[in-house]
């Protein structure tokens, strides 16, 4: 088993091939949840802390604290960086769903640098969501992240464009996608509805799925998706659903609704930083014709983003503004 040093530094001596085991082991139910993904995300993941901090939506300096402070409390109360046995894994799942899918969504589209999509992280993710899923394929939530990432990731080929632009879910030429990925996702959807009552991860799987079944942009059913918006906020309230709800309003809607939707959540601290709520407004704006409007939030999108695939296509979209 490999072994962790916790200090002030934490060493990792040797990293297992069962990475999945090694999360699990981080993710000790000793500490709260958030530390736990955190740690995990950190510690075994190989994710940097600015890239942790932003997957939480809180700043370097918050994230850096919070993992000191986790590594302490390993350290003062000997906590054992130990296997748990089978008897223990449920307590420590929730956490472990939690660290898989952030780093999956890391790698669907990196925080920073210059290509959109981190191979790495999502072909990590994917086989220890594949795992988990042999180690306890009757539970639902289990079932639902991996019909998550494979419905999501069968989009990839279709992501980028010539030239490495980014292209967006309703200019992508759908041929690109993975048609056996979509099947076995869909799949995965049915069987994971069927358990219990869908929780956060079986619900965002089920949006993909509506996504994935879409013969075109068209013909996608918003508003099915905006019902199963208004369920996830209900079961797992968070400031992303909430955008992502509120985005799904302007396209089931109109954007007059959406704009709405989008701005009520324009006081939240949570999303004070995040790109995406000001490039949702500034789509929202090009939209009803409020030009100088929506150059002003396309511009804070550009402020915020730090991807240079997303920062390249803002500005494409400044430059539409000026034609």
């Amino acid at each position: 088993m490999s072994k962790l040093e916790v200090n002030d530094e934490v060493v990792i001596e040797s990293v297992s091939d069962d990475r999945l085991r090694l999360i699990f082991t981080c993710c000790h139910p000793a500490l709260g949840v958030e530390t736990q993904v955190a740690l995990a995300l950190r510690l075994l993941c190989g994710l940097t802390t600015e890239e942790v901090a932003r997957a939480f939506l809180v700043s370097e300096a918050t994230m850096a604290a919070r993992l000191t402070r986790g590594k302490r409390k390993i350290r003062d109360a000997n906590i054992p960086y130990r296997v748990p046995a089978d008897s223990e894994l449920p307590r420590r799942l929730e956490a472990v769903l939690s660290a898989i899918h952030l780093v999956f969504t890391t790698g669907h589209t990196a925080p920073t640098g210059s290509e959109l999509l981190r191979g790495d992280l999502v072909e990590s993710a994917l086989h220890l969501a594949q795992i988990l899923h042999e180690l306890l394929p009757e539970d639902n939530e289990v079932t639902g992240l991996l019909a998550l990432i494979v419905l999501t990731d069968a989009r990839r080929g279709a992501r980028v464009g010539e030239h490495g632009a980014l292209t967006l879910l309703s200019e992508q030429d759908r041929s690109r996608w993975d048609p056996q990925a979509i099947a076995r996702g869909c799949a995965l959807v049915k069987e994971a509805m069927s358990k219990a009552p869908p929780g956060r991860f079986t619900l965002m799987a089920a949006i993909a799925a509506v996504h994935a079944e879409a013969p075109s942009w068209p013909e996608t059913d918003w508003h099915e998706i905006l019902g199963l918006y208004d369920v996830l906020l209900r079961v797992w309230p968070s400031p992303v659903v909430a955008l992502n709800r509120a985005v799904a309003v302007g396209f089931a809607m109109g954007p007059d609704a959406g704009l709405s939707a989008v701005d009520e959540l324009r006081g939240d601290p949570h999303l004070a930083s995040y790109a995406y709520l000001a490039s949702a407004r500034a789509d929202f704006l090009r939209q009803l014709g409020r030009r100088e409007e929506a150059r002003e939030a396309y511009r804070e999108a550009l402020n915020l983003q730090t991807n240079e695939v997303e920062r390249e296509f803002l500005r494409r979209r400044l430059r539409e503004l000026d034609d």
